[in-house]
């Protein structure tokens, strides 16, 4: 089979992140959320201690700020200032990449924690006309328009603690581990400039920008430049994630933080999932953005978040089937807001999207159409798609 399923969650092995998959067909992502659990071998209170210790040990002063956090505003960021401010009794800087399309919610979220949990805030704003470039080239160079925010949203927080002279940063989790496994809890990993160029940014820096059609210059695309080994090593660096260090529950983060500092989801639901307390930041993430990613794998935001409930609510497979059955597949309406927002046509989009579908997820049947697997066919059902597929590979 060209396509093959998590028996446990609803992950394909076409995921965007890096998976594999065990005897028992349990893939890697599963089996590393086995340890984010209370009652697991890890002593979490001596863990968050030791991140108190770490960021106290690092610090290049005792009278100013003791770490940076790189934040959005979502729950996870609230989470992060709630534990390292008012738990851990640290001074953090607040610092934030702003791509322009936050949904109100977002906004109110975002500005309101400098409020709430009495901290300095950065906020960086590229200009717009600047964006809508780098969302056209982000869209027709790597199928992703939204490059830009993976790329500042490590870039600017790095950049701001050379700048402030603040060894430490912190994020919240590790995405490649905590969706796919990459490494165990254990190991504790840190940010790197490697990671940075090769996983967070696809490959490309700002001179595959500059290259293309759009009139941009190195000025226009200083933050997202990360900063070279010199400056980090002169500094001493530490990008930190706190998913290595707490136990790392975003549905209970997020009803805590609604409780205690009045923090907003999404008051309207989303097309492409069920979930509204995720990716407030940009209303494209959980929409066009996220149809993109259906476009080239097969798979989309509400499989994304059906993993991480069957993995940490204890959510059905079969539940989450129905949800990635009903939400996937859509082509959510906020595509024409962006289209509007770019200066482009479905027509245009359809065209340069169905370039960057993977052939071992989608082919065309007789009558042009594309076909895919879908989790929730039969083992007949499969079986037919996938002598379909092999006929059509073949004819091509």
């Amino acid at each position: 089979m060209s396509v093959t399923w998590c028996k446990r969650c609803v992950y394909p092995s076409s995921s965007a992140i890096s998976i594999t998959f065990d005897d028992e067909g349990v893939c890697s992502g599963c089996r590393v959320a086995e340890q984010n659990v209370p009652d697991a071998e890890t002593d979490w209170e001596e863990r968050k201690l030791l991140l108190k210790e770490t960021i106290l040990e690092n610090r290049k002063r005792d009278d100013y700020y003791d770490c940076i956090i790189g934040v959005s505003g979502g729950k996870d960021s609230y989470y992060q200032a709630h534990v390292i401010k008012n738990e851990l009794g640290l001074n953090p800087l607040l610092v934030t990449y702003y791509g322009n399309n936050y949904l109100p919610e977002g906004e109110f979220n975002l500005h309101r924690m400098t409020d709430v949990f009495d901290v300095d805030h950065l906020i960086y704003k590229p200009g717009v006309d600047k964006l809508r470039k780098l969302n056209r080239l982000g869209f027709k160079m790597m199928g992703d328009m939204n490059w830009h925010n993976h790329c500042g949203i490590y870039t600017v927080p790095v950049r701001t603690a050379v700048r402030y002279d603040i060894p430490v940063v912190l994020y919240g989790e590790h995405g490649r581990t905590n969706i796919g496994g990459m490494f165990n809890l254990d190991d504790m990993v840190e940010l790197t400039a490697r990671y940075v160029r090769e996983h967070v940014c696809r490959g490309f820096n700002w001179e595959d920008m500059v290259a293309q059609d759009e009139g941009l210059a190195k000025r226009d695309l200083d933050f997202t430049i990360y900063p070279n080994d010199d400056e980090l090593d002169d500094l001493g660096f530490r990008g930190i994630y706190m998913g290595f260090y707490l136990l790392w529950k975003p549905n209970d983060h997020a009803e805590m933080i609604r409780k205690e500092y009045g923090w907003k989801a999404s008051e309207e639901p989303f097309e492409r999932t069920y979930r509204r307390i995720s990716n407030l930041d940009d209303m494209h993430e959980n929409g066009v953005h996220d149809y993109l990613k259906y476009v080239k794998f097969g798979y989309g935001r509400c499989s994304d978040h059906a993993s991480k409930d069957v993995r940490d609510i204890g959510m059905s497979r079969e539940e989450a089937v129905a949800l990635v059955r009903k939400h996937d597949h859509v082509k959510s309406k906020d595509l024409y807001r962006w289209l509007d927002y770019v200066g482009m046509n479905e027509e245009e989009f359809d065209r340069i999207a169905d370039t960057f579908r993977d052939p071992r997820v989608w082919w065309k049947d007789t009558t042009g159409n594309w076909c895919k697997h879908d989790i929730w066919d039969s083992e007949q059902t499969r079986e037919k798609k996938e002598n379909e597929r092999l006929r059509a590979s073949n004819k091509a």
